[in-house]
C-alpha cells in the first residue's frame, strides 16, 4: 500500500479535494481512501518541517508512527542512525 503526506488548514476539505482528483499529483493518481494519522501544529512552518521530516521515512517507521507504537519508532530510529553512519 502507499501512504500519502501533506500539510493543509482544513483537512476535511483537502481530503475531500484529493477525493475528486485535485490537489497533489500523487493523489490525482492514487485516489486516498481515508485518513489514518493527523498532526495538528499551531504555526504552518512547523506542520511543513514535520511532513517533511515523515516523508524521508520508510514505509516501516510510518506505519509504526500510525500504529503508535513508540517501541519499534525508536528501534527503526536507532536502526537508521547506525545504518547512515556505517
Amino acid at each position: 500500500h502507499k501512504l500519502y503526506v501533506g500539510s493543509c488548514e482544513n483537512i476535511e476539505k483537502r481530503f475531500e479535494m484529493h477525493k475528486a482528483g485535485n490537489g497533489a499529483r500523487f493523489t490525482k493518481q492514487n485516489t486516498p481512501q481515508e485518513i489514518i494519522h493527523y498532526e495538528a501544529f499551531p504555526k504552518r512552518a512547523d506542520a511543513m518541517k514535520r511532513g517533511a521530516q515523515i516523508k524521508k521515512w520508510s514505509l516501516a517507521k510510518k506505519e509504526a508512527l500510525i500504529a503508535g507504537d513508540v517501541n519499534q519508532l525508536r528501534e527503526l530510529s536507532i536502526f537508521n542512525d547506525h545504518s547512515e553512519h556505517q
